[in-house]
């Protein structure tokens, strides 16, 4: 059950790759996230080693925030942790190139709102809301790096919604370039049959963490 299909680093961010689905080992005793997190400690530690293609799978450094709303003033109250780099990983970058963002279902917009500038706004760091925080992102990431979104689909009246379409064209409005859509798995094998998980804070129904990786675009 433990799949290894995850992307090799690219510093083209070439073709967008197919949807991959990730699922925890067998014997993974966390298989699904703490309440307030989208994904389960052993996604984000695949994260740091199959994602990147790092030589002996040591762990680079990564930089998770968590977005719980999009309310003005949201950037100085943005939660973040740090993962630095393995002891043993010499040349392992000097400059954090991940950045997840894990996106509280609460703070996703709604199907009727948009995520990009209109005609009359200008587009940069000093936005509000979405565009705002993509930019930021964009400016904070080196040529090399990576902006990956974490989130989980929201009820809206009683059915689920699904706003990844609105974000990611968010974050090609800020210089962003798709590069593949990964579904990360509340569940636990068990034979050959996927046993749900769900964390305690999730919709009813939902059983997976959409995990959508961008790389940085640089225009010269």
């Amino acid at each position: 059950m433990n799949q290894s299909t995850a992307p090799r680093k690219t510093h083209d961010h070439g073709s967008p790759l197919p949807t991959t689905i990730w699922l925890p080992d067998a014997d993974e005793p966390n298989t699904a996230p703490i309440p307030g997190c989208g994904l389960p400690v052993w996604a984000i530690d695949k994260v740091r080693t199959d994602f990147v293609g790092h030589p002996d799978h040591l762990p680079v450094p990564l930089l998770k925030i968590a977005i719980r709303d999009m309310h003005p003033g949201v950037h100085a109250r943005i939660p973040a942790t740090a993962f630095t780099a393995h002891p043993a990983t010499e040349d392992a970058p000097k400059r954090m190139h991940i950045l997840l963002a894990e996106l509280h279902p609460d703070a996703l917009p709604a199907p009727s709102e948009s995520t990009t500038p209109t005609a009359g706004d200008m587009p940069g760091t000093t936005e509000d809301g979405w565009p705002g925080f993509f930019h930021r992102a964009h400016r904070l990431l080196p040529d090399d790096g990576y902006l990956l979104l974490a989130t989980r689909q929201r009820r809206d009246s009683g059915r689920l919604t699904d706003p990844l379409g609105s974000l990611i064209a968010a974050t090609r409005t800020a210089g962003f370039r798709y590069l593949q859509h990964i579904v990360v798995a509340y569940a636990h094998p068990d034979g050959d049959q996927l046993v749900p998980v769900p964390p305690s804070d999730a919709s009813p129904g939902v059983t997976h963490c959409d995990l959508i990786a961008l790389g940085v675009i640089r225009h010269t």
